[in-house]
């Protein structure tokens, strides 16, 4: 009796120690992605879709994972339409509307870029994650992590992220849905100096239902910044039109 406990013991210090890593290995990705600090950043979107080319750019405004604004600057027709994320809630105000209208994190926003790609900066705290395997992508090893959504409030249902074992530097992702679709995969590239650390500023978002639609996020000017709270307010976002 006493071997068959101490196996089991044993078993759950691993699997204790199991999910700390996954956790750390997932809020290291994170940080990488984006600052823990208060933020802005320019993100302009390239998407190819069958009614054909798309262009869209925003402003985000992004304060811990709780607080996001995402402005529309282009194109000029759509300028002064905001998106406003607190927690899990997401609304969008419009110029000629006098009311917000709320939105869900998944519904689509523009090409293969959903609300939540861009009003959501972290995974951490939306998922569960599971240290699933370790690989190899062109010599160098990666983790591979299964993320489970912590409710059905956030993105997507399941997410499986491959990060280098070496830099903690994310390199793709597989996007699911309820049902366990694949929805769409990302590739993060082209890591450069983005708000004084190196960072993906070119991800690309494979629809995985249609071939050969995509769209391509670029992400520039990123500057850290003190970001009062009132900013999230909705009363206050009426000055940002």
């Amino acid at each position: 009796m006493l071997p068959a406990l101490f196996f089991f013991a044993l078993l759950g210090i691993a699997s204790s120690a199991c999910a700390q890593d996954a956790a750390s290995i997932l809020e290291k990705a994170d940080t990488i992605r984006f600052p823990r600090e208060a933020f802005q950043v320019e993100v302009s979107v390239n998407s190819a879709t069958s009614s054909g080319d798309e262009y869209r750019k925003f402003r985000i405004l992004s304060k811990g994972n709780e607080n996001t604004i995402v402005q529309t600057v282009e194109p000029a027709s759509e300028r002064g339409q905001i998106l406003l994320m607190k927690a899990r809630d997401l609304w969008v105000f419009m110029p000629n509307v006098s009311q917000p209208v709320r939105l869900s994190l998944a519904q689509r926003l523009t090409g293969q870029v959903a609300n939540g790609d861009l009003a959501r900066a972290n995974f951490s705290g939306d998922y569960t994650p599971r240290l699933v395997r370790t690989e190899k992508i062109d010599g160098q090893d990666h983790h591979v992590l299964e993320l489970t959504a912590v409710d059905r409030g956030v993105t997507y249902a399941r997410v499986i992220l491959w990060v280098r074992a070496s830099t903690s530097a994310p390199h793709k992702a597989e996007f699911y849905s309820l049902s366990d679709k694949l929805l769409k995969t990302c590739i993060y590239e082209e890591y450069k100096s983005l708000g004084g650390k190196l960072r993906p500023t070119r991800l690309i978002m494979q629809d995985a239902l249609k071939q050969g639609e995509q769209s391509v996020l670029e992400y520039s000017a990123m500057q850290l910044r003190d970001i009062p709270d009132k900013v999230f307010d909705k009363e206050y976002l009426k000055k940002l039109q």
